[in-house]
């Protein structure tokens, strides 16, 4: 039994999984990357295991290599999102809404209706966007790192704003007295900054939770500084249990210095992994799974982390003796480190792919107890208040991890039972909020 509970939530794209050879398996479809029933059952399985909230991030340009894979993000994720919605009851859902593209009252109209649709279950994944593509398709610039900050902030204090423009006072329709709303609570904002401004009201009251959660990445200098002012949950992708410790530890030291409280911010790792009843098992899955990505391209990856120059007919034999005295470490990455061992012990080429070396995220390729192992390892060291889960092969990978994972994380107290409450908020532990947090505003006013 542990003091410290985790939060858990589920990083989705496509509806096949994150490893590229997730699509090329037996059982996918290959149309199944706009099939919105897909994701509507990959949400059910999460919510069957009490996942706090499931993330799409989003790209506004074809993002992936079309030739080898299907697009990371094929459908719009408000949109998605509101068909999920209605066929869940408790899970969270956070779309990514870029603040460069979109106007405020766009942002709150949009996501007050999920809000409300899911009954208090949405949150803001609140990205500033940079890829010269991404405003090639809106056709503008790409601003300075200045305006693109500057233009982040007057957004989401606008939408906040936007979303205190309906207040709780006034009141549900009334047939006895014939008063709809006291318009005396439903009121114009009148902000204008800079880059972008609104009028108001909003048309939708607030939900059972007030408003949306706003989500950030983890980023340096001035992301940092907007998550230490309006993110209650941190995306981070930490490439170790000692940078995700720093990170979050600097997310705490942020958002104290920005006048809150450091335990509102609750930094969520990205962390992936692959189930077998053995470790052997899920060792041999995941080697299926490399096999469907291509196996040559997968072998030139893992050439450049040994130092070396392999041949695809080698794939199912250990390294020589030479090759092994012969291997160069360059980053020094777990992944990294994990390939040098394996080779070393005598691995095949496969085996060592299978171990999960290629991997852009921590995480295990083995049993249910591992995982649990590893997730409560970085929970009791501080290192993260929970984990955005990424799912390599998405036909049979999250329910093993509801089934073989989440049991074991309840069983040591890591995990509640069930969901505690009904809106996302209070799955995070956080109070309600409507509009612009005052201790901001006030601070702003001070200066």
């Amino acid at each position: 039994m542990t003091g410290r509970t985790m939060l858990l939530g589920a990083m989705l794209g496509t509806p096949y999984g994150n490893h590229p050879g997730a699509w090329r398996m037996p059982w996918a479809k290959p149309d199944e990357y706009t099939d919105v029933d897909a994701h509507v059952r990959t949400a059910q399985t999460a919510e069957r295991g009490g996942l706090d909230y499931l993330f799409y991030p989003d790209r506004t340009f074809i993002w992936g290599d079309l030739e080898s894979g299907p697009p990371i993000v094929s459908i719009d994720p408000v949109m998605l999102l509101a068909a999920v919605s209605a066929q869940t009851t408790k899970i969270g859902l956070v779309p990514s809404v870029s603040t460069s593209f979109n106007e405020p009252y766009g942002i709150a109209r949009q996501l007050r209706a999920l809000d409300v649709m899911s009954h208090g279950r949405a949150g803001w994944n609140l990205i500033p966007s940079y890829e010269p593509e991404a405003f090639a398709n809106f056709g503008l610039p790409v601003p300075s790192r200045e305006d693109k900050y500057g233009r982040l902030h007057e957004v989401v204090q606008i939408t906040q704003a936007l979303w205190a423009s309906w207040g709780r006072e006034a009141g549900a329709p009334d047939k006895v007295t014939g008063r709809f709303a006291d318009t005396s609570h439903i009121r114009p904002i009148g902000l204008q900054g800079r880059q972008v401004g609104s009028r108001g009201p909003l048309q939708i009251p607030p939900s059972e939770q007030g408003q949306p959660v706003v989500f950030m990445p983890f980023a340096s200098g001035a992301g940092v500084q907007a998550a230490g002012m309006y993110a209650n949950g941190i995306i981070g992708m930490p490439s170790s249990i000692e940078e995700s410790r720093s990170q979050r530890d600097m997310m705490r030291s942020v958002t104290e210095a920005a006048g809150r409280d450091a335990d509102e911010v609750k930094y969520l790792s990205f962390a992936t992994f692959g189930l077998g009843p053995t470790e052997n098992e899920a060792v041999k899955r995941r080697m299926a799974l490399e096999d469907a990505a291509g196996i040559d391209k997968r072998l030139a990856h893992l050439s450049m982390m040994l130092g070396l120059r392999l041949d695809a007919r080698d794939r199912d034999k250990p390294l020589t003796v030479t090759q092994v005295q012969g291997m160069q470490r360059r980053s020094g990455s777990r992944q990294e480190v994990l390939a040098h061992r394996l080779a070393s012990e005598g691995r095949s080429l496969r085996e060592i792919l299978g171990h999960g070396v290629l991997d852009q995220n921590p995480g295990v390729v083995g049993t249910g107890e591992q995982v649990a192992d590893m997730f409560q390892e970085w929970v009791e060291a501080g290192a993260t208040d929970g984990f955005s889960i990424v799912v390599d092969d998405l036909h049979d990978g999250l329910d093993d991890f509801v089934d073989q994972v989440v049991p074991i994380l309840r069983r040591r107290g890591l995990r509640p039972a069930d969901y505690g409450g009904s809106t996302l908020r209070e799955h995070l532990g956080l109070a309600e909020q409507i509009g612009r947090d005052p201790r901001l505003t006030d601070r702003a006013a001070e200066d």
